[in-house]
């Protein structure tokens, strides 16, 4: 068993600061041990902030990141960094899911992603935003992602 090497990673270790929006943030990738084996590789960010593009108001949501790894894997602190860089960047909650699954997908070239965007209401009304690469890989387990749709109270 090999070990990573994370030299020429930036962030990990190191005191950074945040990053002022989602084009300024760093993601970072290390090899993946694994590469020959399929398996699925889960994010969950239950405390996503953005902000309405429109009023300038706070937008929440709970996103679930899926992915099959190829020869990469995203290096966790800079998806923290990457994901609370939302918090002052005004967009839809369309954009904002679409938008992190895309930069994903780039830095990595996964063998499949999915993200599921589940927002809480904004004037009344919850929106749940989920984008995909393609279809699901035939031999691996894709648990469900276990957040329900918004019910309000009770």
């Amino acid at each position: 068993m090999g070990t990573t090497d994370v030299s020429g990673l930036t962030q990990l270790g190191k005191e950074v600061g945040q990053p002022k929006s989602p084009e300024d943030a760093v993601l970072e990738r290390v090899p993946n041990g694994q590469s020959d084996a399929n398996y699925l590789v889960r994010f969950t960010a239950p405390e996503f902030t953005s902000l309405c593009p429109m009023t300038g108001q706070p937008d929440f949501a709970h996103l679930v990141i899926d992915y099959v790894p190829n020869e990469w894997l995203v290096e966790s602190k800079s998806l923290k960094l990457f994901l609370t860089s939302f918090r002052n960047h005004g967009a839809f909650h369309e954009d904002c899911t679409v938008m992190i699954g895309k930069r994903i997908v780039e830095l990595l070239a996964p063998r499949w992603l999915r993200i599921g965007g589940y927002w809480y209401p904004r004037g009344g009304i919850p929106i749940d935003v989920f984008w995909q690469t393609g279809a699901p890989l035939d031999d691996v387990w894709l648990p469900d992602q276990g957040v329900s749709t918004y019910r309000g109270r009770g």
